[in-house]
């Protein structure tokens, strides 16, 4: 946002927790300084061609922040005052809308809505005093986000460049129940350690957000290849022309995948969801679809991985979610030899009656919901599944 990028310009990452690791690992390959890695977020330094990359290519951002300004404040008074001294005229017009996101954690103020209020009410007042007019404020398609950060009695002022959430991919038109958000999909995949070096499978797909973001992975298209408005296209120092050089140079990434994706479901509706998904990311030649219960899904041969995100019983009824889950665990000693799996739950009683020893335990959340990530490794021949459990 700030005029003068030939310096390198401070940006704030934002992320989910966990993913903090995986996203420092994409900036550093976009070539982004100064990495620290944060509580879901990550701060890293770079130039405008990097910050239109990092909202273009990474796959694990939420979105990406530009720290405006930074002071300390004792009371409401003084952050009503801190925010009316910003040149908020050197950025936009009164003439456009705006909308103010707030965060609070151990502040003086103890409601995020009063803080976005304060703030529009100082920007509206700064405007009136220099042009007799103030902006409006657009919750749904604002020209400008405003992202306000509260620690104790610090707070950070930034732009927001990416405008929606960077989760909204683009190509998700139709949802099945309890849909993964994309970003938690790609960063389960990343956690996995899976590139698109073997067959990824699910056999309880939903929508299909894991397989599109598997097949993404696997082709490395840039996360924001469906997508087409990004807050920063609306700056006043907009570069079309860079903007388009960071399209081609991610876009040349690409590459040929060898293996096979598929997915399976036991219901018709999720199905047709994912069908939907899949045929508007022009992806629904290269994904395989199937219906049937897991149990009876019978994978591709090994090498390969599993990842699924099975009901929880939160959102999701289940009649016995012991029982699916013990018949996960069946499934995969019987038909996964050779295979990883990773498995997401927020039933941390009814993951352990999958019967394996997980490898690995990482905790996620999806959305509001505490979960772990296990993963197991499904030997084959000597070293047999079923040696695996406990």
């Amino acid at each position: 946002m700030p005029e003068n990028y030939a310096a390198l310009h401070a940006f704030l990452a934002k992320c989910p927790a966990s993913l903090e690791p995986i996203l420092a690992g994409e900036l550093e390959t976009l070539g982004a300084s100064d990495i620290q890695l944060l509580h879901r977020a990550v701060a890293f330094k770079g130039d405008k061609r990097l910050l239109y990359a990092a909202n273009y290519q990474c796959r694990t951002a939420l979105r990406i922040l530009v720290p405006l300004a930074t002071f300390t404040v004792d009371s409401q008074q003084d952050f009503y005052d801190e925010i009316k001294q910003i040149r908020w005229e050197d950025y936009f017009t009164s003439t456009e809308t705006l909308a103010i996101n707030t965060t609070l954690s151990g502040s003086l103020f103890t409601h995020s809505h009063f803080v976005s209020q304060r703030t529009k009410d100082a920007i509206a007042d700064r405007f009136r005093e220099k042009t007799g007019e103030r902006p409006s404020v657009d919750i749904s398609d604002p020209d400008f986000r405003i992202n306000i950060h509260l620690f104790n009695n610090e707070v950070t002022v930034s732009f927001d460049s990416s405008g929606d959430s960077l989760h909204k991919r683009g190509y998700h038109i139709s949802n099945a129940e309890a849909p993964l958000s994309e970003v938690l999909a790609a960063g389960m995949i990343l956690l996995s350690g899976w590139m698109g070096d073997s067959n990824f499978v699910d056999p309880m797909c939903g929508s299909g957000t894991l397989l599109i973001e598997a097949a993404m992975i696997g082709m490395n298209l840039p996360a924001g290849y469906f997508r087409e408005n990004y807050g920063f296209m609306k700056w006043k120092d907009f570069d079309a022309k860079l903007w388009e050089e960071v399209k081609d140079d991610g876009l040349q990434q690409q590459r040929s995948f060898y293996h096979q994706i598929i997915g399976s479901d036991i219901s018709a509706t999720n199905l047709r969801s994912a069908a939907a998904n899949l045929k508007q990311a022009g992806l629904h030649k290269d994904i395989e679809l199937r219906t049937g219960p897991f149990q009876e899904f019978t994978p591709p041969k090994p090498p390969g991985i599993m990842i699924t995100n099975p009901p929880y019983g939160e959102r999701i009824q289940v009649d016995d979610i012991i029982e699916l889950y013990r018949d996960l665990g069946n499934a995969l000693k019987r038909n996964f030899a050779g295979y990883k799996a990773w498995v997401i739950s927020a039933d941390m009683r009814a993951l352990k009656m999958i019967g394996l020893r997980p490898m690995k335990k990482i905790p996620l959340y999806n959305g509001p919901l505490e979960c772990r990530y296990a993963g197991y490794d499904l030997y084959e021949g000597s070293k047999k599944a079923a040696k695996q459990i406990e």
